[in-house]
């Protein structure tokens, strides 16, 4: 879809390849999404700049 962009990390918890599919029309975004494979809470940070993601981070979220 347009202005959304599919993106790999690995879950902090399970240590698990996943991927999730994130908008790229804002500037700074922050969520919680659960890991695909163990459930487990990730906070997903991330910065948009000239329409590409930058700055990804996938914790554990608090």
């Amino acid at each position: 879809m347009e202005f959304e962009a599919e993106k790999f990390f690995t879950c902090p918890y399970c240590g698990q390849s996943i991927s999730m599919v994130l908008e790229e029309l804002y500037g700074t975004q922050s969520y919680i999404e659960d890991c695909q494979v163990c459930c487990n809470p990730i906070e997903i940070s991330y910065e948009v700049e000239d329409g590409e993601i930058i700055n990804l981070s996938a914790e554990r979220a608090q």
